[in-house]
């Protein structure tokens, strides 16, 4: 077992010896796996490497612009907006495998796309051991993983073989900030995966309203340091509620909190009463399209953490 230290020396070494003196781009999130892929990968290339951070209109709130503040004056950065381009691919789309597989597809389109300005051989990505394993598993498809075949790039994951806490490990071995090494992890597919059927700009809204609220309240309460991820899912289901004096028929949404080692595993933990209440009370009177809220309580497995 590599110590951290260890891993950098070596990983830099085998970066440096497989893309030499060529171009490089690196699929940005902003999240633990690609941002201590970002300086790994510099560690190694240098200003050969360029990161995109690409806005496919799936993000949390607030997500873009941290990204964008954390990162431009650190990298050889590029911002792109593509929500529109990825929300008219993802028009009519219920099955999440389906969301999966389109949001892959089009996050190599647009990689492909940019890094063809800077004439780039290869796409850096920050998958790690979960991703390949679960995907290998038939237990669901991640977008870093499911790559359409006859693709221009040539692929480099220099962290696959790792588990998300030995990430962290190495992310403070390369002095990244704790906001980064510690950030909650957050699907590449985004809230496609959290609301529940068709994708639409209100129904990402609600959830991204809902979820900030979640966040939150969970982090207020010092209750993130108990916690692998917590979030708001908007389910596909409408339920009747009174506004006021009046009859409402809005979306269910589901609060998800778990804890767990390295994600293959989670469990729900005993979550603090007034807590729930709290979030409960403020996304039903803060987002008017929304009348009920549950708690998901099934640990994974049988379940996995996200919603689909």
């Amino acid at each position: 077992m590599l110590s951290p230290k260890e891993f950098i020396d070596d990983a830099v070494k085998k970066i440096k010896d497989e893309i030499n003196d060529e171009k490089a781009v690196i699929a940005l999130s902003g999240g633990v796996d690609s941002s201590v892929c970002s300086v790994l990968v510099g560690e190694s290339i240098g200003d050969n490497l360029t990161a995109i951070f690409v806005n496919h209109g799936l993000l949390r709130k607030g997500e873009a612009e941290q990204v964008i503040n954390t990162f431009k004056e650190r990298l050889n950065f590029i911002y792109v907006d593509a929500s529109d381009e990825f929300l008219e691919a993802l028009r009519g789309v219920t099955d999440p495998e389906e969301k999966r597989k389109i949001i892959g597809k089009k996050f190599i389109d647009v990689f492909e796309r940019e890094a063809s300005k800077i004439d780039a051989k290869y796409l850096i990505q920050g998958t790690i051991a979960p991703d390949w394993i679960e995907t290998k598993g038939k237990i669901k498809s991640h977008h870093n993983i499911a790559l359409p075949s006859g693709m221009v790039l040539e692929v480099v994951e220099p962290i696959r073989e790792l588990y998300k806490d030995e990430v962290r490990e190495i992310g403070s071995e390369l002095g990244l900030p704790d906001e980064i090494i510690h950030r909650q992890p957050f699907p590449g597919p985004g809230l496609a995966v959290r609301v529940i059927g068709e994708l639409t700009r209100d129904k990402i809204q609600i959830c991204q309203e809902a979820d900030a609220i979640v966040r939150e309240e969970v982090e207020k309460a010092e209750f993130d340091k108990e916690l692998w991820q917590y979030f708001a899912a908007l389910t596909n289901t409408k339920v009747t509620g009174v506004k006021g004096d009046q009859r409402d028929f809005g979306y269910l949404v589901v609060v998800r909190m778990v804890a767990s080692f390295d994600a293959m595993t989670a469990y729900v933990p005993e979550v603090p009463w007034e807590l729930i209440r709290t979030i409960s009370r403020r996304i039903t009177s803060e987002i008017s399209e929304v009348t009920h809220v549950s708690l998901s309580i099934s640990d994974k497995p049988p379940s996995t953490i996200e919603f689909a």
